[in-house]
């Protein structure tokens, strides 16, 4: 059956696959009449899910959310904005860790990051303190995400609106977190799998 098989077989079952379609569902486009209302706009979420992507180094993540973001900039007609370079910039800055750095570096860590996050939030409010929440999460890092949360409070002054930013951000990184790791391993499974003739 595998040699004959037209369409590859996934290594974890349809039915696995099939509940991470509709997580991603309920993450990104919404299931009418079951998933929760967003908060942040599709277009804030596919850039986080990009940021992630490019956080775990998933090259299908950041063809695949790559292309959604393009695809709604051109939507709501968008005005041009060097996204991909600012987002690489995010994620550079977002590498460093507390834990990694002296009590003097992390200051200026700190007062680095704010004057980039303010430059950036010309070009998109918050989107960099989100990438940040979302970073920090993904790493359990509670001092990245204290700085991002702090920011977030600020630009997000209504809590309903708070919570339901901070919801958003967080099924994106639940989600960007089990397809990094699906689609950066599945090769390698493929492979080790191959070597024993097991074809999928």
């Amino acid at each position: 059956m595998a040699g004959q098989a037209a369409v590859r077989e996934s290594i974890q079952g349809q039915p696995f696959n099939d509940v991470l379609n509709e997580l991603h569902a309920h993450t990104f486009s919404g299931s009418p009449g079951e998933s929760d209302p967003f908060t942040l706009s599709e277009l804030e979420r596919e850039y986080i899910a990009y940021a992630l992507g490019l956080y775990y180094q998933c090259d299908h993540c950041l063809q695949y959310h790559g292309r959604v973001v393009e695809r709604v900039r051109k939507k709501i007609d968008a005005p041009k904005w060097e996204w991909q370079d600012e987002i690489l910039k995010v994620v550079l800055f977002l590498r460093t860790s507390r834990a990694n750095v002296s009590p003097m570096e992390w200051d200026g860590w700190i007062d680095a990051w704010r004057r980039f996050a303010i430059r950036m939030h010309h070009h998109h409010e918050g989107l960099s303190c989100n990438i940040a929440y979302a970073v920090g999460i993904a790493r359990a890092d509670e001092h990245l995400m204290d700085i991002a949360f702090e920011s977030l409070g600020s630009t997000y002054q209504d809590n309903a609106t708070l919570l339901g930013v901070i919801r958003d951000i967080d099924r994106v990184v639940v989600f960007m977190k089990a397809a990094t790791s699906k689609n950066r391993t599945d090769p390698i499974v493929r492979r080790q799998l191959k070597t024993r003739g097991v074809h999928v």
